[in-house]
């Protein structure tokens, strides 16, 4: 088939790979130009650079709501849009344009976690497992009808960046597998089921702050989510920004006031965390590593010299 890709970062980037290395031709790539942006400067292998390497025509854009761009893709002929990690909405008239119209890669089992940041927010809340989901693109954000999923499952001590190079890894045969059953003639897609959606808005510096009324466990997974290159999970320590690298849940439970530098435990310092912390019945999170705002990075128990004072969202 003749595809035309839409797609950014590196997600864009194992797509077009992938297409480039099958029996599919790419007739045109739509690409976002650079971003400052801290969560688009990370895994941003260059789709419009390969495109180039390959002598495929190149659009740079950040919304596709121009008319050279319609002609364009008009000219192009394609048989389908693949898209992956195209940052705002396609309209109708773009992704209705193709004879088996466009396939929306997205790197979460839809219908849960829609829109952005899938695989932080689905670390941070515990999830078992996630993957990638191939579908139909319609007039909704990730709602289209699902061509085909794929998981893996969460370790207990997994991190956002080994999620990340777990889920990349499947973008290409999802993709290729995906073409395939479409340019078999497949129509029988499953339907997403509405009432089990849930949509994220992108990540930015806020999110990461800690906050200590939250329970232990759930912090603990927030640090694992903001996992190097990832901006750090971070509290304020006398009025610095530290950031959190390293963490776990106590295996002692304690009482007090959320946000306490309490005792050490194993190789690390307890913080009292959970809005109920007062009954005495909640694990703390044990700090491992640190980093301050210069990015040098201590050990926890270096850093905390004396026990007492708070870990504070300011």
């Amino acid at each position: 088939m003749r595809v035309a890709l839409f797609g950014y970062q590196t997600w864009g980037h194992r797509t077009l790979r992938a297409l480039l290395e099958s029996e599919h031709e790419v007739v045109l790539v739509v690409t976002h130009p650079k971003s400052e942006h801290a969560y688009e400067k990370i895994w941003s292998d260059s789709v419009a650079d390969l495109a180039e390497e390959h002598g495929v025509p190149i659009l740079l854009r950040n919304r596709p709501d121009d008319q050279e761009l319609q002609t364009r893709l008009k000219a192009a002929e394609p048989d389908i849009i693949v898209a992956n990690n195209w940052r705002t909405w396609l309209p109708p008239e773009i992704f209705e344009l193709p004879k088996y119209g466009t396939l929306n890669v997205h790197d979460s089992l839809l219908p849960a976690y829609a829109g952005f940041s899938p695989l932080i927010w689905a670390l941070i809340n515990g999830e078992k497992e996630v993957g990638l989901t191939a579908h139909m693109m319609d007039a909704d954000l990730d709602a289209g009808d699902i061509v085909l999923q794929r998981a893996t499952p969460v370790g207990p001590t997994d991190t956002a960046t080994d999620l990340f190079h777990r889920t990349v890894d499947m973008i290409g045969p999802i993709t290729v597998d995906a073409l395939a059953l479409i340019a078999s003639g497949r129509t029988d897609w499953v339907s997403q089921d509405r009432a089990r959606a849930s949509f994220f808005h992108k990540r930015s510096i806020e999110d990461s702050l800690i906050n200590w009324d939250w329970p232990a466990e759930d912090i603990e997974r927030l640090v694992r989510a903001q996992s190097d290159p990832y901006p750090n999970a971070f509290t304020f320590h006398r009025g610095e920004r530290i950031r959190v690298v390293k963490a776990s849940v106590s295996k002692a439970c304690y009482g007090g006031t959320p946000g306490r530098i309490f005792i050490r435990e194993g190789q690390g310092v307890v913080i009292v965390a959970g809005a109920d912390a007062r009954t005495g019945r909640n694990r703390g999170l044990v700090i491992e590593r640190v980093r301050t705002e210069d990015d040098t990075e201590y050990a926890a128990t270096d850093f905390f010299r004396t026990m007492g004072g708070y870990l504070k969202s300011s």
